[in-house]
C-alpha cells in the first residue's frame, strides 16, 4: 500500500493490452469444426452437355479416391439438382473416416484437394467445408465470405464485376472464389434492318415468324399414333441451325415473288448474358463468394472485400453481406450489445446494494483486468475472437466482479467498526484471500475440460475455456493489489453504522 499509484498504471496497462492485443486478434463466427465431410461444387461453362460433364465428374471422383486415403465414401451427382435446369453443374460429397482414426484434419485434406484441382482449367472446382454455425441450408454449404454488390444500373454491374473479381483472385486472403452473376450464356442478337426489308417488300412479321418457326422449337400441336400422343415441334435440323451463317439457307418471298436470303435482312451480334438476373433487397445484384486462405478468418475476408470495394467500385454501388458473413456481422453486433448491457446492469445492481456509485466503480475495475487476461490468453494460444470467446467474456463480468465485492463489502464493515480506509481494506484483503482463491480456482478448474477440447465437437469450445481460465487467473493476481489501492484512494472518507 506504500506504492498505491502503481495500481493506476496497472489499470491503464490492462486497458492498453485490451486495445492493442484485442485489435490484432482475428475475428470469425466460430472455429471450423471437423465434421468428417467435405463438399465440392463443380461448374463447367454454360452449354456443356451431360456426357462431357459426366466424364469430368467421373475423372474427379477417381482422383479423390486415389489421392485421399482418409475418404470413407465418395458420392457424386451430375447434374447438381440445383434447380437451374442446366447440365453444366455437379456436386461431389466426400465422407471421411472418424477424426480419431486419421492423422490429418478435415482442413488439411481440403487444402490438399484445392491443390489437386488447380490444374483443371476446363471446369471450376470449389472445395467447401460446412460452417460450424450457419443459418439456413444455403449458408451451411456455401463459401464463408459472401459479399453483395448492388446497383440500379445493370450495365454498371456488368462493367465492374470483372475488375472486382480480378482483385479477389489475386488477393492473398482468399482461396477459391465465385460469383453468381455469370455472363456466360452465349446468345445471338438478331436485329432486323427495317429499311432494307421495306425496300425489298418483306414485312417485319414475315421475318419474325420465319425466325420463330425455324429456331424456337415452338409446339404447333399434337398427333396420335399407335395409341400414344406426340408433340408437333417446328424446328429445322440441328446441323442447319448451329452457326449464324446458317441463316443464309433461309429464304423469304417478297411481294414481287422474289426469294431473298434472310441474312440480307438482319444484323447478327454474338454476345453473352447471365442465365439469371438476381435481386437483393429489390436492387439488381451479384453475390461474390470466396473461400479463405490458410490462417485467415471471416473478419479478414470482409475487411479485404471492403478494401477492394473502395478500390474498384464507385459511389453508385451499395454493398452488404450475405450467408455466413452476415451471420458473423450480426453475431458480433449482438454480443457487443449484450456485453455493455451486462456492465450497466451489474453496475446498477451494485449501486442499489451498496447505496453508492463509488463502491460499484471500484468493483467494476476488475473487469478490464480480466479482459486483459482473456485477450492475452487468446493471443498466446492462437485463438480467435468468435461467438464462444465473446460468451466467455460476458461470463467474466459476473465472475470477476465477485472478487471485488468480497473485498469492498468486508472493508466497509471494518470501517463501520472504526478502522480507517487503508487498515480496513488491508484487513479485508487478508480475510477474503482464501474465499477468493477457492472460488476462482474452482471455476477455472471447472472450465479446464472445455479448454482441453474434451468431448464431441470440442474444438469450437476451446476459446470459451481459455477466456474463462485466462481472465480469472490474470484478474485474481491483479485484483488483490488494484482493488485495495483504488479503495484507499476513492472510497468515501466517512462510513459509520448509521450510513449502512
Amino acid at each position: 500500500m506504500q506504492k498505491r499509484w502503481i495500481a493506476l498504471i496497472i489499470v491503464l496497462a490492462c486497458m492498453s493490452i485490451i486495445y492493442l492485443v484485442g485489435k490484432g486478434l482475428p475475428n470469425e463466427l466460430a472455429p471450423m469444426e471437423d465434421r468428417n465431410r467435405i463438399r465440392t461444387s463443380i461448374m463447367a461453362p454454360e452449354g456443356t452437355d451431360f456426357d462431357y460433364m459426366d466424364k469430368v465428374v467421373y475423372e474427379l471422383t477417381q482422383k479423390v479416391i486415389d489421392s485421399i486415403p482418409e475418404r470413407n465414401i465418395v458420392l457424386s451427382f451430375a447434374p447438381n439438382f440445383s434447380g437451374a435446369g442446366g447440365s453444366n453443374g455437379a456436386l461431389m460429397s466426400i465422407g471421411l473416416v472418424d477424426g480419431g482414426s486419421r492423422a490429418r484434419s478435415q482442413n488439411d485434406i481440403a487444402q490438399q484437394m484445392n491443390g489437386m484441382f488447380k490444374d483443371y482449367t476446363n471446369v471450376r472446382v470449389l472445395v467447401l467445408q460446412e460452417q460450424t454455425i450457419a443459418v439456413g441450408q444455403s449458408s451451411r454449404g456455401s463459401l464463408p465470405v459472401q459479399y453483395v454488390l448492388q446497383n440500379l444500373n445493370f450495365d454498371k454491374l456488368k462493367e465492374k464485376i470483372p475488375a472486382f473479381m480480378d482483385e479477389v483472385v489475386t488477393s492473398p486472403v482468399f482461396q477459391g472464389n465465385d460469383v453468381n452473376l455469370k455472363f456466360n450464356k452465349p446468345e445471338i442478337q438478331v436485329t432486323i434492318d427495317r429499311l432494307k426489308a421495306s425496300e425489298l417488300g418483306i414485312s417485319i412479321l414475315d421475318i419474325s415468324n420465319t425466325l420463330q418457326l425455324a429456331l424456337s422449337g415452338r409446339r404447333f400441336g399434337y398427333f396420335i399414333r399407335n395409341g400414344k400422343q406426340y408433340e408437333v415441334i417446328g424446328q429445322v435440323d440441328r446441323k442447319d441451325r448451329d452457326a449464324p451463317l446458317d441463316l443464309k439457307s433461309f429464304y423469304l418471298r417478297s411481294r414481287t415473288g422474289d426469294l431473298v436470303q434472310l441474312d440480307n435482312l438482319v444484323a447478327i451480334n454474338e454476345t453473352a448474358n447471365p442465365p439469371t438476373i438476381y435481386h437483393f433487397n429489390r436492387l439488381k445484384s451479384a453475390i461474390v463468394s470466396a473461400g479463405l486462405a490458410p490462417g485467415k478468418t471471416i473478419g479478414d475476408g470482409i475487411a479485404e472485400m471492403d478494401r477492394i470495394k473502395k478500390k474498384v467500385l464507385d459511389e453508385s454501388f451499395t454493398t452488404t453481406l450475405s450467408g455466413s458473413s452476415r451471420d458473423f456481422a450480426e453475431s458480433s453486433s449482438n454480443t457487443q450489445n449484450a456485453f455493455f448491457l451486462a456492465l450497466v446492469l451489474i453496475f446498477l445492481i451494485l449501486a442499489a446494494q451498496f447505496e453508492s456509485f463509488v463502491d460499484p466503480f471500484i468493483i467494476m475495475i476488475t473487469v478490464p483486468l480480466a479482459l486483459a487476461g482473456a485477450v492475452l490468453s487468446l493471443s498466446l494460444f492462437n485463438q480467435t475472437i468468435n461467438i464462444f470467446s465473446q460468451i466467455g467474456i460476458i461470463m467474466l463480468i459476473g465472475l470477476v466482479t465477485k472478487n471485488g465485492i468480497l473485498i469492498v463489502e468486508f472493508a466497509n464493515k471494518k470501517r463501520e467498526e472504526g478502522l480507517n480506509k487503508i487498515d480496513s481494506v488491508i484487513s479485508a484483503s487478508a480475510a477474503r484471500l482464501r474465499p477468493i482463491l477457492m472460488t476462482t480456482l474452482a471455476t477455472a478448474l471447472g472450465a479446464l475440460p472445455i479448454a482441453m477440447a474434451f468431448g464431441s465437437a470440442g474444438k469450437s469450445r476451446i476459446p470459451l475455456g481459455i477466456v474463462i481460465i485466462g481472465g480469472l487467473l490474470f484478474a485474481l493476481i491483479l485484483t488483490l493489489f488494484v482493488v485495495p489501492a483504488l479503495y484507499s484512494y476513492i472510497s468515501r472518507k466517512k462510513r459509520d453504522a448509521h450510513e449502512s
